[in-house]
């Protein structure tokens, strides 16, 4: 009795853990079966296109090699047009084989290999027209691919016709000729439209296969696939913000290590820079140089204080970027005193643009609680055409002038070129002008 109840809890425990699986299996058995005949529909939807590709290439070169013939006479080539011509004519017997009722499969078979299909692939191409030729995609790549058949038909007719006129020599008729060529060129190009169609339907199809197989069988893992995609994503989020801010703090550091604090502009240390390489790359023309100094800026920080003081050198730095050439560069050396570089400018034109920036100063008024300044400057100007002079040559050159402008009663302009004979012409020019 004992024996017997032990054997009889064994037995409902194992029917209960079978019922418990049961469900399980069944989604993995099942998951497998549509894994296998998906993976079998996909092969043979392969099957297919590689099939497509060398059937519209065998159109093509049929209809390449008979114009060769068609304007050479040569017998190979009648022969290779042949040959080609056999492989979508084979394709053709298949799927006739195929649409007859009963389905003639050993007339197929050979269709398809004389269609240039890797034997292995027969099968396949049989299996997936006899049971899917309904479905949409299949149905309408079958219905682009027997389209072709009156064409093929008269690509095999118009060769025969080409062959029998060639046997009593060459098309002496030029217009013949270009008939019978453009009759060719005509066939090829609705071949190619109806290759092209059979390609894309095929290949959407796959695609529509391919992303069946890939849900059925991600069913069950698509939480932990969410999951891990949440992850990633979050971590792929961080390091793009920590790269983000790392990316913005080098641009903030590089741009404080080539501009002022201040008032926006390029600082010496970017002046020089730039300086530099436009001395390093005269070639034609001359290099201007200025430097400006404002006049009594010390009044205006004793008077109102710092703050008033940055307001006018941002302010003035405002005006200065507004008087200069698109190319210039404006930058802020230090204090109160300013410099700008003028690429490609005549001794003149240099001139020119520091009259410009002193009148434009001496116009300018600066308020600060209701108390009004006059603004003017110092003005430098050296004029550079020699590709041998030096940063410091140019700078002190334009700090000398500056100098002098200061010394001379402030709020003018003062040339001095490392070039003696340049400042001549320019006064010159000057005079000239005014005259």
């Amino acid at each position: 009795m004992f024996r017997r109840t032990t054997t009889s809890t064994k037995g409902r425990s194992f029917l209960h853990v079978i019922k418990l699986v049961s469900p399980f299996v069944m989604v993995v058995v099942l998951q497998a079966a549509i894994a296998g005949f998906s993976l079998e529909v996909m092969s043979s939807v392969r099957a297919y296109v590689a099939g497509e590709a060398m059937w519209s290439r065998s159109q093509k070169n049929a209809v390449y090699f008979l114009n060769l013939y068609l304007h050479s006479g040569d017998a190979s080539q009648f022969a290779q047009y042949q040959t080609s011509l056999a492989v979508p004519i084979g394709d053709e017997f298949a799927r006739w084989a195929l649409e007859r009722d009963p389905v003639d499969v050993e007339v197929a078979r050979i269709g398809f290999l004389q269609g240039d299909n890797d034997p292995d692939d027969v099968p396949g191409l049989i299996w997936l027209f006899r049971y899917f030729k309904q479905v949409s995609f299949l149905k309408e790549a079958i219905r682009e691919w027997a389209a072709t058949d009156p064409m093929l038909l008269e690509l095999n007719v118009f060769g025969e016709v080409i062959r029998s006129e060639l046997e009593n020599g060459p098309v002496q008729d030029g217009n013949r000729l270009q008939l019978l060529s453009s009759r060719l060129s005509e066939l090829n190009a609705q071949f190619t439209v109806h290759a092209n169609r059979f390609s894309t339907v095929l290949g959407e199809g796959s695609r529509a296969i391919k992303m069946t197989l890939a849900c059925v069988n991600i069913v069950t893992a698509l939480t932990l696939i969410l999951l891990l995609i949440w992850h990633t994503r979050r971590l792929v989020l961080q390091r793009q913000a920590f790269e983000d801010a790392l990316h913005a703090e080098k641009e903030r550091l590089a741009w404080q290590a080539s501009h002022d604090w201040l008032t926006g502009l390029s600082n010496r240390r970017a002046f020089e820079a730039r300086l530099q390489s436009e001395l390093d790359n005269i070639a034609t023309g001359s290099l201007g140089l200025i430097l400006l100094d404002l006049d009594q800026f010390k009044n205006v920080n004793d008077s109102c204080g710092h703050l008033a003081g940055d307001r006018l050198l941002c302010q003035v730095a405002q005006l200065l970027q507004q008087e200069r050439r698109p190319h210039d560069l404006v930058a802020r050396l230090g204090g109160d005193e300013f410099g700008l570089i003028l690429p490609q400018c005549s001794p003149s034109g240099a001139i020119d643009i520091a009259e410009r920036l002193r009148r434009s100063l001496e116009l300018f008024s600066f308020t600060w609680d209701d108390r009004c300044f006059a603004v003017t400057a110092s003005i430098g100007v050296t004029c550079i055409a020699d590709r041998c002079t030096t940063l410091e040559g140019a700078m002190r050159h334009a700090d000398a002038a500056c100098y002098r402008a200061k010394e001379k009663g402030r709020n003018r302009v003062q040339v001095d070129s490392v070039r003696p004979d340049v400042v001549l012409v320019a006064s010159r020019q000057r005079e000239a002008a005014r005259a």
